[in-house]
């Protein structure tokens, strides 16, 4: 299978996504911001970084590159998306998960391994780990504060839709201690920490965030 992996102006984690997703026996395609072409690719991941330097905002920029529409367009149909980071905030700013992130709480650069708990375990990319697992993975980020209106936070909680939550100290002041979440039909995913980070010991805290780019092979092959 072929995973695209979107590299904006700004962009520093794609090489560490393709990374992720060639760890998992998959295919990783570069697609470049400024083209209208997903070269056919089954999946799609938005990594991490400062997308056009995150100005007016964070995501708000990318938002409008000519390959978010494409990926716009394939999600709504059912392709599989993931948001790592600023990938999540580009996925909020395109209304393909609902909600904002914001400046962290105490207004400083977060920089850190951070554990996790699964909260859901049936999206596209979380059917490798058990519910109510607690995993350690990566989290850098300066605006990573979920946060949303009562009425979405009732939604999320009320459906299912909360992936991940953070364990212990709250690192950002995101509602509800979340960490990432999932569509409504679970196929796309955005989530503040890092798990192309840590895909093996040697390199990473743990080999948790593997699990993310192995179930989404599994989800892929199935379907």
């Amino acid at each position: 299978m072929r995973v695209g992996v979107i590299t904006f102006p700004g962009t520093l984690d794609d090489v560490d996504a393709q990374r992720a997703v060639k760890y998992a026996d998959a295919e990783a395609v570069p697609l470049w911001h400024a083209d209208h072409d997903l070269k056919g690719v089954d999946a799609v991941i938005v990594p991490g970084g400062f997308s056009y330097g995150d100005y007016l905002r964070c995501g708000a920029i990318a938002r409008f590159a000519p390959v978010m529409q494409e990926v716009i367009e394939a999600a709504n149909k059912g392709m599989p998306v993931l948001g790592i980071c600023n990938g999540f905030q580009i996925l909020c700013e395109a209304h393909l998960l609902p909600g904002a992130l914001t400046r962290n709480s105490k207004l400083h650069f977060v920089c850190r391994d951070q554990w996790l708990k699964v909260e859901n375990n049936q999206t596209a990319w979380t059917t490798r780990y058990d519910k109510d697992a607690e995993i350690l993975v990566p989290l850098k980020s300066g605006e990573g504060g979920y946060q949303a209106d009562q009425h979405t936070l009732d939604e999320l909680e009320g459906e299912g839709r909360v992936v991940f939550r953070y364990v212990g100290e709250n690192p950002n002041g995101s509602r509800n201690n979340i960490a990432g979440i999932t569509s409504a039909n679970g196929r796309i995913v955005g989530l503040m920490p890092h798990p192309e980070h840590a895909i093996e010991a040697l390199t990473g805290p743990t080999d948790d965030g593997l699990g993310m780019f192995l179930s989404l092979v599994d989800s892929v092959v199935k379907a």
